[in-house]
């Protein structure tokens, strides 16, 4: 009888803890209630006007959401949330990425003269740099791959997307993962080079 208990007490703590690595799943709607306090940098539908700030509306789900428990934990440091989502749990910040994702992106324009600069480097890379093309991960047209995690980029703020290639050239942004691969391109491009970036992904649509 107690072997039979210890084997069943031993298989109900695996099956909580299969239960317990389960994604949570999003619920848009319950997500757009738990926004106010993102409305105020990134406007209510996501479509932040100012450009240090991103644009959320369009971003996949998975990205959002992992973007907002490594700020939450600090494994990503953005100095505007800092505390900011400290009160949120992990089905909270689940519905805000959902809410987010629903939401259709607003478009922007890019400076034609770095066009031609940064639609080469986004589709076709460096190859005496030894950079990849963008397009890989982030797909032609700059939708990203949702369901792998990489983010949409397209008609996102230059300014903000200047930053952020600068921040992962630099090593100031560590959170893409043990493979460090937008710290290894980043760390290709010259700073004409992310300008001309930046400006093509704000105007790609």
């Amino acid at each position: 009888m107690n072997k039979l208990v210890v084997s069943l007490l031993l298989s109900l703590g695996v099956a909580g803890a299969a239960t317990a690595a389960q994604p949570v799943k999003g619920d848009a709607a319950a997500g757009q209630a738990k926004t106010a306090v993102c409305g105020a940098c990134h406007n209510p539908d996501g479509n932040s006007l100012a450009p240090n700030f991103p644009k959320l509306a369009g971003q996949g789900q998975r990205y959002l959401e992992k973007q907002m428990h490594d700020i939450k934990s600090g494994k990503r440091v953005v100095l505007e949330m800092t505390g900011m989502l400290a009160g949120f749990n992990d089905q909270d910040l689940a519905d805000i990425a959902a809410y987010f994702a629903s939401q259709k992106g607003s478009v922007g324009a890019a400076d034609p003269a770095l066009v031609e600069r940064g639609r080469a480097l986004f589709n076709g890379g460096d190859l005496d740099k030894g950079m990849p093309a963008c397009t890989g991960c982030h797909s032609p047209d700059g939708a990203g791959i949702a369901l792998a995690g990489f983010p949409h980029l397209s008609g996102q703020h230059a300014q903000y997307v200047s930053k952020q290639l600068t921040d992962f050239r630099e090593g100031n942004r560590t959170n893409d993962g043990d493979a460090m691969t937008m710290r290894t391109i980043a760390g290709k491009l010259s700073n004409h080079d992310i300008e001309a970036l930046a400006s093509y992904i704000q105007g790609l649509h």
